[in-house]
């Protein structure tokens, strides 16, 4: 069998769900997203409270953040896939309950190494649920509706982005940082019922999963990820580093090389010679990489640097992550009509030029409407490429495809977050750099300066992006893409 990759199929030939289950399908997928996409971020503000209460070291902070992030990216694909093999509904509703599970761990979590482990199991339940969100409203909607759809997913990740430190902050201030994930716990147990009895099941083309593709990828990420946030610990000369990042890498090439000739591949790399396929994902990985780092360093410049409380500097973030609840529906419902390259390219210089501005302006007590108009700037940025790089992804693929593509995609999505806190944070450390707010804002400032870099790199990937229309048809062999249920 060949199939195409990136031609236009018969809008007639998608299968979409009936409206009341549309209905459902967004609301539980939005609710879904808004959760897991909330815990990358919520503990961005608690970060400095973490330091001081569990004895956290700025390694050990790195962990909070990317044990999380770093097993979400590991298991996407296989998240992915689980859905496409056992059912999209059903899977969906395992992620949650793996997800409230841990969240419990998390909560009850006595110190540092206890909070980490369970923050990777809470990634691992949002591995599955991410992906599916994105696959069950493709599904969903027919081909002329689906921008709008996936503009108001981009929105409500938007929103989790702007919810994630505010609700952190506030939670600190009032209660205490456990009840971060407290939170999750009810949320998460009543929407499992309300998945498998609401959402249609659906299946995808996958029918085996790729365990030694799993196993090389994650071995692969977690070596590279261990040597540069152990960078800072013991230096770039260290023998630990240089072997950790040294194997992630040789770990990582022969997932790619296991990948040309599996029978069952977990990433078919067919599909990145369709050129709006593999540079949205590049697009993306970029786009987390700037965002997730920024913010990483942000979050803590506020507090330490500027003097403000948990809540105060979650609340003072909102001109940066709160504009994407406006801009990403628009952005997304105008792509359908002007292609998603204009808004790509745009964004990623309005995010580069706002972490830019930021990293050139930052000192000890600055006013905070001197930090409010670039993190604005950068929040429009964001919020144009939210939308249209996830549109891109889904649009560049056939419908069988679909969960391979989100999967792909929410993968270069964690992948750049875990490197891009990995590399700020080598950036910022230095002697002294909790010392005071002088000694913060000297690593501060050229840290951001990266993020801004890593934003400026994507603007590079999405020039590269075709125009409307202009995905050219890919023949893809049968090896090259997972098997098609019979």
């Amino acid at each position: 069998m060949t199939m195409y990759v990136g031609e236009k199929h018969d809008e007639r030939d998608d299968v979409t769900a009936p409206a009341p289950r549309k209905a459902w399908t967004l609301i539980l997928a939005a609710l879904g997203l808004f959760m897991v996409a909330l815990d990358t971020l919520v503990v961005a503000t608690a970060l400095p409270v973490m330091r001081t209460d569990l004895g956290a070291s700025l390694a050990d902070l790195e962990w909070t953040v990317n044990a999380y992030n770093l097993a979400f990216a590991c298991l996407l694909l296989t998240g992915a896939a689980v859905g496409d093999r056992f059912g999209r509904r059903r899977m969906f509703a395992v992620g949650l309950l793996v997800f409230a599970l841990a969240s419990t761990a998390a909560a009850l979590s006595p110190t540092v190494g206890a909070l980490i482990a369970a923050r990777a199991v809470q990634g691992a339940g949002a591995a599955i649920v991410m992906p599916l969100t994105l696959t069950l409203i493709s599904q969903a909607f027919p081909a002329e509706k689906r921008g709008t759809a996936i503009g108001l997913w981009g929105g409500i990740s938007g929103l989790a982005v702007a919810a994630g430190p505010v609700v952190g902050g506030a939670i600190v201030d009032g209660i205490d940082w456990h009840w971060i994930f407290w939170l999750n716990v009810p949320i998460g147990l009543a929407m499992v019922p309300l998945a498998l009895s609401r959402l249609t099941e659906s299946y995808g083309p996958r029918q085996h999963l790729d365990l030694p593709g799993l196993a090389l990828a994650g071995a692969g990420l977690f070596g590279v990820t261990w040597g540069l946030v152990r960078a800072n610990s013991v230096g770039w000369t260290s023998g630990e580093v240089i072997v950790a990042l040294v194997a992630g890498l040789a770990l990582f090439a022969a997932f790619l090389a296991w990948q040309r000739r599996a029978t069952h591949p977990m990433l078919p790399l067919g599909l990145f010679r369709v050129r709006a396929f593999a540079t949205a994902n590049a697009v993306s990985f970029f786009m987390f990489a700037a965002l997730f780092g920024a913010l990483f360093m942000i979050a803590q410049f506020l507090q330490i640097g500027l003097g403000n409380s948990p809540l105060a500097a979650g609340l003072r973030i909102l001109p940066w992550t709160a504009t994407p609840m406006v801009v990403a529906p628009l952005a997304g419902a105008l792509a359908d009509r002007y292609g998603n390259r204009p808004f790509m390219v745009a964004g990623m210089a309005l995010q580069a030029a706002g972490l830019g501005w930021v990293a050139a302006i930052a000192a000890p007590g600055m006013g905070y409407v001197q930090l409010s108009v670039p993190l604005t700037v950068a929040g429009i940025g964001i919020s144009m490429c939210l939308p249209t790089v996830a549109n891109a992804v889904m649009g560049s693929v056939p419908p069988e495809l679909a969960g391979v593509a989100s999967g792909t995609n929410s993968t270069s999505r964690e992948v750049g977050g875990v490197f891009g806190i990995a590399l700020v944070a080598v950036v910022f450390s230095r002697p002294g750099v909790y010392a005071s707010p002088q000694g913060f804002v000297d690593g501060f400032g050229p840290a951001l300066g990266v993020a801004a870099a890593l934003s400026a790199a994507g603007v590079v990937a999405a020039l590269l992006a075709p125009g409307r229309g202009g995905s050219r048809i890919v023949r893809v062999s049968e090896r090259e893409l997972p098997k098609v249920a019979a």
